[in-house]
């Protein structure tokens, strides 16, 4: 690798950011790819589908050969409010290999005993998401019905990077906190980054089938640009 691509890989990593470099094989020749903004050609777009797909391999543009290094942040998945959903789900992302932190305020839901192995934080949610550092590879998913709790979060999400944005209520619940969130000066198009009702409609009922369907919910929208 070449010393600007080190460089410019070592700078995306402390930022958390999202980069791929690609080398033309006859010449060697290196295109650093910042995957947090637009593609400006195809294979800027081909550096995007590849990052989709967490892999990295061989690619064809202008008709001639190219490797594509893709280096993604870890995926990271925060809930908010240590709620019944939240153990299954923090043990279902935790499975897949994700690093995943829980926030609520009241110890006495987040504590060890009811989430071992998993990060937890007791500060108010905004400030703990701040604190945790939300990237282009970061699920933010709000679970405590509390909008003392949940809007705090949505409005430092919304404000972020995050590719996924989840809050659990009703219909009638979600469309009070719409509203709020306009008041807050929030615009349309921001507040439709928010899943809600949280997660696929597959008729989950239970506490662990509520986690699969926000889980696979995750799992589409990261690899939406796959193909």
């Amino acid at each position: 690798m070449k010393l600007e691509s080190l460089k410019a890989l070592t700078a995306a990593r402390a930022a958390g950011r999202e980069i791929a470099i690609a080398t033309r094989l006859a010449t060697g020749e290196e295109r650093v790819i910042d995957l947090t903004r637009p593609p400006g050609d195809d294979l800027d777009a081909l550096a995007v589908r590849a990052a989709a797909r967490d892999e990295s391999g061989p690619a064809e543009f202008q008709g001639e050969s190219w490797f594509i290094n893709v280096f993604n942040p870890p995926v990271a998945l925060v809930i908010v409010g240590a709620v019944h959903i939240a153990q299954p789900l923090s043990r279902m992302a935790a499975a897949l290999g994700w690093r995943v932190s829980v926030i609520d305020p009241r110890t006495a839901f987040a504590s060890e005993a009811r989430f071992p192995g998993v990060t937890l934080s007791h500060a108010w949610p905004d400030e703990a998401l701040a604190e945790i550092g939300v990237t282009g590879r970061t699920a933010v998913v709000t679970l405590t019905h509390d909008p003392k709790l949940d809007d705090p979060a949505l409005q430092e999400a919304l404000r972020s990077r995050a590719f996924y944005v989840g809050a659990l209520g009703s219909r009638k619940t979600h469309a009070a906190r719409l509203a709020r969130l306009a008041a807050a000066g929030f615009s349309d198009e921001a507040v439709s980054r928010i899943r809600g009702p949280v997660g696929l409609a597959i008729n989950a009922r239970s506490p662990g089938e509520i986690a699969v369907s926000i889980l696979a919910q995750i799992v589409e929208t990261l690899r939406a640009g796959a193909r």
